[in-house]
């Protein structure tokens, strides 16, 4: 049975370094910790509080792994995680939150360690680099967002191509005829996030579809950027009527441009978006909206989750349809 003390043998340092470099309750220096973590692989060590698990033992903790990089809305992140902790409660499970920018590295330290018994992923890329430690590794997992080849994986979603679709069709039946999608900041299709990726490809099919104008545009966060992309799109799209918004803070502050430029919402532009019920409901115009139901989603995944840690089959793929909520942002064209 490899103990602490063996782990701590082979990477030159004390025990209660490697119970912090594992636990990371205190600072660590990177080349120390990586020192570490190539003897818990090299020796198969696995951790279970301050020392290995016999095998087959269960921690009863789901790790959720979240990267907060450029562009992720935090506000969001954090329903979905209290969310899942909620969900995981009811399972009699706790929750480790991996955080690190990269991803990769905490996977591996929770497979590697034992820290968790199964592990949530968020944020996926459609070429996601963590994929292939998903897939190596014996750690079950449930992702929520599907990457471009899920094969094998088990993943769960709203339908974002469906939900830009169905924006669009929205729109197109009050009559507009020239639409913008309001993009997620660059970063965020520059990482092939998803959700972003696959909004996008459902906006411009269903624009395609009606024969409308279209652009789309990313967009940051705060005032300034929303004046900036408010007085490009009347610029560029003069008969403009139409806009979908899919970036969450940037509700109030576009409403606000666009009125500063003379447009008021939705006597001169229709405005929807994709984002949390609550947010559109108590931004300035109510927003008409298609709900990112983070809790259902949170939920499925650890039901999904607490089903594969007990043998029980679970779908591959599980795309929730979109629900478009019609408040006072939208009308009409030419109302």
């Amino acid at each position: 049975m490899v103990k602490i003390t063996d782990v701590a043998r082979r990477a030159g340092v004390s025990p209660s370094t490697v119970s912090y470099a594992l636990s990371g309750k205190r600072p660590i220096s990177d080349a120390t910790r990586l020192r570490v973590q190539a003897a818990v692989r090299e020796l198969g060590y696995r951790a279970d509080g301050g020392g290995r698990s016999p095998a087959g033992r269960r921690t009863k903790v789901l790790a959720l792994a979240v990267p907060m990089r450029s562009g992720v809305h935090v506000p969001v992140v954090t329903q979905f995680a209290v969310s899942v902790v909620t969900a995981a409660r009811a399972h009699d499970h706790d929750v480790l939150l991996l955080t690190e920018g990269e991803g990769e590295e905490a996977l591996r330290r929770a497979a590697d360690t034992g820290l968790a018994d199964a592990v949530i992923v968020m944020d996926v890329q459609l070429q996601d680099p963590r994929l292939p430690l998903l897939r190596s590794r014996g750690l079950p997992s449930v992702l929520i967002g599907v990457p471009a080849e899920p094969d094998g994986l088990t993943c769960v979603d709203l339908d974002f191509r469906a939900a830009g679709e169905l924006c669009v069709d929205h729109l197109a039946r009050l009559g507009h005829r020239v639409v913008a999608l309001v993009g997620s900041p660059p970063e965020v299709y520059v990482r092939r996030t998803a959700f972003a990726r696959r909004l996008v490809e459902g906006f411009t099919s269903a624009a395609h579809r009606h024969g409308l104008t279209s652009a789309v545009h990313p967009c940051g966060t705060g005032r300034d950027a929303a004046r900036a992309i408010a007085e490009r799109l009347v610029r560029e799209l003069p008969a403009l009527t139409g806009v979908v918004v899919h970036n969450e803070p940037l509700l109030d502050p576009l409403i606000d441009a666009f009125e500063r430029l003379g447009l008021s919402i939705p006597g001169d532009l229709s405005l929807t978006a994709v984002c949390p019920s609550p947010l559109a409901a108590s931004a300035r115009v109510p927003v008409t909206s298609v709900a990112v139901p983070s809790a259902e989603l949170s939920t499925r995944a650890v039901h999904l989750l607490v089903r594969k840690l007990s043998g029980a089959p679970v779908p591959g793929a599980t795309l929730l349809p979109p629900r478009l909520t019609e408040r006072a942002s939208t009308a009409p064209r030419g109302a």
